[in-house]
């Protein structure tokens, strides 16, 4: 049983298909998309011990060649040297314009992969299938590429929508339950953003979902699909409404950055820590009742997630510098810092001009607990 949800953008448009088996059936899904039958692979090393065969099985079940670049994992991954490696390695194998560049694995190298693809011969195209929770809810939707920089997350990128996404609920069991929650941190997001029917839901689904519920997990990755999919056909390249999506993530980015990038710190967790602070600074600013943050804080406790600072291994900044942090964020709007805050669960909303004392003020409580 396959679902499948379109990215309503006209002549862009694609479909996001979810559902059991689709990386054995991917060369069936993507040979209509082909000028010639060849693709060229883009992984990291880890995803391809776990499904490099299956995929390629598939291709050539279909007669479709095949040339496959591995990349070590990691959020390090993505960096000029690794993007430049990507792109020289598709010229070599002579990947034409009208060709499909395949990307199979999590965030990382969906980000990556995408941007070899936009800016080889000026935009070549490109299939997500998403190997992370985090990547089949989130970053393999929407056309968002990009690598990091020194100074930031994603400072450096191009919007480049994909052709195709093939989410295969089967490959969230590989996953180890860290990299699962981390993931999870995403689905939160959306029931807190836009829908406190969903987050109700995961308040009931989300220990089954966890533990390996099938369906459970179809529906939390069509949803948020569908989420993002409105979200994303309203306003491509974030001029509006598509700020929502960054609910929790100027915390987020700043405490990736503090953290170097590294393994003490995932993006999914970073995301829910940064929920938690949005829903925090909300409550200070008497936008939502106190009620609204404890009861964040409590669903993210109940399914053992990171939720505070207190969380993140080793040192951090104190507030002053992770202010600092966030001024680099790319939601920075004429110097001002833009946060997404919430009159309550389920209703987020764009602020342009939040009092840095106040955030200062969350900050240093949350340092303290440190």
């Amino acid at each position: 049983m396959t679902d499948a949800v379109r990215v309503e953008l006209g002549a862009r448009a694609y479909d996001v298909r979810i559902g059991n088996g689709l990386i054995g059936r991917a060369g069936a899904e993507i040979t209509p998309l082909l000028a010639r039958k060849r693709v060229a692979i883009l992984t990291d090393e880890t995803v391809a011990a776990h499904h490099l065969a299956t995929l390629t099985a598939s291709l050539e079940a279909e007669g479709i060649a095949h040339t496959t670049l591995a990349l070590p994992p990691g959020e390090a991954t993505k960096s000029w040297p690794h993007l430049i490696r990507a792109v020289e390695w598709l010229l070599s194998e002579q990947v034409e314009r009208r060709d499909v560049v395949i990307a199979l694995g999590g965030g990382v190298i969906g980000d990556l992969a995408g941007f070899a693809a936009a800016i080889l011969r000026r935009g070549v195209r490109f299939v997500q299938i998403p190997t992370s929770l985090l990547a089949q809810v989130d970053s393999s939707v929407g056309g968002k590429t990009g690598i990091n920089a020194p100074q930031g997350k994603n400072l450096i990128g191009a919007f480049h929508q994909p052709s195709l996404v093939l989410a295969d609920i089967d490959v969230l069991d590989t996953l180890s339950p860290r990299d699962f929650l981390a993931g999870y941190g995403e689905v939160v997001k959306y029931g807190l953003l836009g829908d406190a029917e969903f987050f109700g839901w995961l308040e009931a689904h989300g220990p089954a979902l966890a533990a390996g519920d099938a369906t459970a997990r179809t529906h939390a990755v069509r949803r948020s699909v569908e989420m993002k999919a409105g979200i994303v056909a309203r306003d491509e390249t974030e001029t509006g409404d598509r700020a929502l999506l960054n609910l929790g993530h100027t915390f987020c980015h700043a405490l990736e950055a503090a953290t170097g990038y590294s393994d003490r710190l995932l993006h999914g967790e970073g995301v829910a820590i940064g929920c938690a602070l949005a829903f925090e600074l909300s409550a200070r600013l008497g936008l939502c009742a106190q009620e609204e943050p404890s009861r964040v804080r409590a669903h993210l406790r109940a399914m053992g997630m990171k939720t505070d600072l207190a969380d993140i291994p080793g040192d951090l900044p104190d507030a002053d510098g992770l202010l600092a942090l966030m001024a680099q964020d790319k939601k920075v709007v004429d110097g001002r810092l833009r946060f997404i805050l919430a009159r309550g669960i389920g209703a987020a909303f764009v602020a342009e001009d939040t009092d840095p004392a106040v955030v200062k003020g969350v900050l240093q409580d949350a340092l303290r607990q440190h």
